[in-house]
């Protein structure tokens, strides 16, 4: 798992050339309080519209979640769907140019209603589907093959997200497949549910669900032969190198033509909510991993994290690439990780504070940490999302309280308040005031504990937007006063 996160480390911002079916979704709430007297059905009183992407559309924005940049490859209306769907594409960081524009050919809209029952149960009440899926003309065709073409120099993988809504085909796609392989790169694919995979010929990477192995395969999977023998008809039918079968809380299972095979079991159990976005974030991790020369085994891993992340959110949600970090050092148990330099922590807490989280920011020198402390900074941590324990340096902390102090060294110290459930991120800072921190971080909330009417830093906070927070210290607790009881020979020691 250490292996892992190191190579993770390595991705860098590999580019991805995604060819596919790509869509918008579109959702119409609205309060549904009467029948119609016309007819017998509900009546929905508009309250807001939604769009997001969809289709191959998910697939890119989980690409570019995880650090890469999806080059989009499909075709789309000359029409407001397409102009909007471009427009979310890029606000999550592909590239949209390259989209194939056809005017005869509306752009895929799914747009679905949903009734708010008293005002916030939510019910899909049905779905309006704006679609073409003919397979593309001629000239259309020329078109995004040419695009496709241009698009591979610069590229380190490609990915083919099929919904079989005409944009690959059974005989263009084995050409573009092997166009692709020609320029050297790994193509992953993921198929639509249809029963002949010939048409993926010369994959490198098939990433079926279980159900759509099983269509494609004429087998029923229940145990691990009968999942080792669809693999093997996959694999011989597409004459791919290798195929990851997402088996939701199973994991995922990897086979390969040379006859090996291997399952990736989820590193403890996932509570499943929805499984709808796992496919499109398996293909966006093995495709970003592929595209940065990462082990096939490891690429697996990756997405294997990934995907358990998305099943346990409702709809879909893509998976930044910190978040899987996050998620394997939390698996590993451990607890330094949490101390980073202030760069690292201001990366982080801007990722935190554009997902609506609000960081909470205390410093001290937490010398002795003891239950005044615990307490304190479970306290401040009920303030927030997140709460970041700026502390004291050696030399800093020998300043403020004189010789002889700190009794425990700052690693130490950094790491026993890493160790507290409710810390999240721990900084080491070497200034006698925490104000340079608070100017980079510009945290929500910058807590303090006493009655002092002083708080440093509080002009900092306030200018940005921020509030200060005044908690009350608990009485009898201090380092000081445990030293003097230690020195005195814990006469006067206290239980509590």
């Amino acid at each position: 798992m250490q292996d892992l996160i190191e190579q993770i480390g390595r991705l860098g911002s590999p580019r991805v050339v995604l060819v596919g079916d790509f869509m918008l979704d579109r959702y119409v709430y609205g309060d549904v309080e009467r029948i119609n007297p016309e007819a017998p059905v509900p009546i929905l009183r508009h309250v807001r519209n939604e769009s997001i992407v969809g289709g191959a559309g998910r697939v890119a924005a989980a690409i570019g979640a995880l650090g890469g940049t999806a080059v989009c490859l499909g075709v789309i209306g000359d029409d407001d769907g397409g102009a909007e769907l471009a427009g979310l594409l890029a606000a999550a960081g592909a590239v949209t140019d390259t989209f194939v524009r056809d005017d005869d050919r509306p752009t895929t809209v799914k747009t679905r209603y949903v009734g708010l029952a008293q005002h916030r149960h939510a019910q899909q009440m049905f779905r309006v589907d704006q679609e073409s899926p003919a397979p593309l003309g001629e000239a259309t065709r020329d078109k995004l093959r040419e695009a496709v073409i241009a698009s591979l120099a610069e590229a380190g993988a490609i990915a083919l997200e099929d919904y079989d809504k005409g944009v690959l085909g059974d005989a263009e796609t084995p050409r573009l497949i092997a166009m692709a392989k020609s320029a050297g790169l790994k193509v992953v694919v993921d198929p639509a549910c249809i029963e002949d995979y010939s048409r993926y010929r010369g994959a490198t990477l098939l990433t079926p669900n279980r159900y759509e192995a099983e269509v494609a395969s004429g087998m029923q999977i229940t145990d691990d032969a009968s999942l080792t023998a669809a693999a093997g008809v996959l694999l011989a039918v597409a004459e791919a190198q290798h195929v990851v079968i997402t088996l939701d809380k199973e994991g995922a299972f990897l086979a390969s033509a040379d006859g090996s095979a291997r399952h990736f079991p989820h590193s403890h159990p996932r509570s499943v909510y929805d499984v709808s976005g796992a496919g499109d974030v398996v293909l966006a991790a093995l495709a970003v991993a592929l595209a940065a020369d990462s082990p096939l085994a490891m690429a697996v891993e990756l997405a294997n994290v990934a995907a358990g992340l998305e099943v346990e959110r409702f709809g879909f949600v893509p998976i930044a690439r910190q978040e899987v970090v996050d998620e394997l050092n939390h698996l590993l148990g451990l607890r330094t990780h949490k101390v980073v330099d202030r760069q690292s922590l201001a990366r982080d807490l801007a990722r935190r504070k554009a997902g609506g989280e609000t960081v909470v920011f205390t410093n001290g020198c937490f010398d002795l940490l003891h239950m005044g402390h615990v307490r304190y900074l479970q306290q401040t941590r009920q303030l927030g999302n997140c709460l970041v324990v700026a502390l004291n340096s050696d030399d800093s902390v020998a300043r403020l309280k004189g010789a002889g102090r700190p009794v425990i060294g700052q690693d130490e110290r950094a790491e026993m308040l890493a160790a507290l459930e409710c810390v999240d991120y721990v900084t080491i800072f070497d200034e006698d005031t925490p104000e340079g921190l608070l100017e980079l971080l510009a945290p929500d909330i910058l807590a303090k504990g006493g009655s002092t009417p002083v708080v440093v830093g509080r002009e900092i906070v306030e200018a940005c937007g921020g509030k200060v927070v005044t908690l009350d210290l608990f009485e009898g607790q201090s380092t000081t006063a445990i030293i003097e009881r230690i020195l005195a020979g814990g006469d006067s020691a206290k239980s509590s």
